[in-house]
């Protein structure tokens, strides 16, 4: 889990207005937050199929996501990927 420090400080990066928590870019960065974290973990315990799993699932409804921004603004999209440097 993000500590509630962390996901406040992405959220005010990527939020596209000022009352902003759920657009897609904000889930986006949170979701890469959570993936960045699982990822570390899982170099140190490998045989920890579980969370191997929760990271798959993360993936996937991050890539959802980006599909679907790269579908409604394709501009956003492409700043967004340059921001957290993500390939593609």
């Amino acid at each position: 889990m993000i500590a509630t420090e962390k996901k406040s400080e992405v959220t005010k990066q990527f939020q596209v207005h000022s009352r902003d928590t759920g657009s897609a870019d904000v889930q986006i960065a949170l979701l890469t937050a959570r993936i960045n974290e699982l990822s570390k973990h899982l170099e140190g315990h490998v045989k920890d199929h579980s969370s191997r799993r929760g990271l798959l699932k993360l993936v996937g409804q991050r890539r959802r996501l980006l599909d679907y921004l790269s579908r409604a603004d394709v501009q956003r999209y492409q700043e967004l990927i340059k921001k957290l440097n993500l390939r593609k």
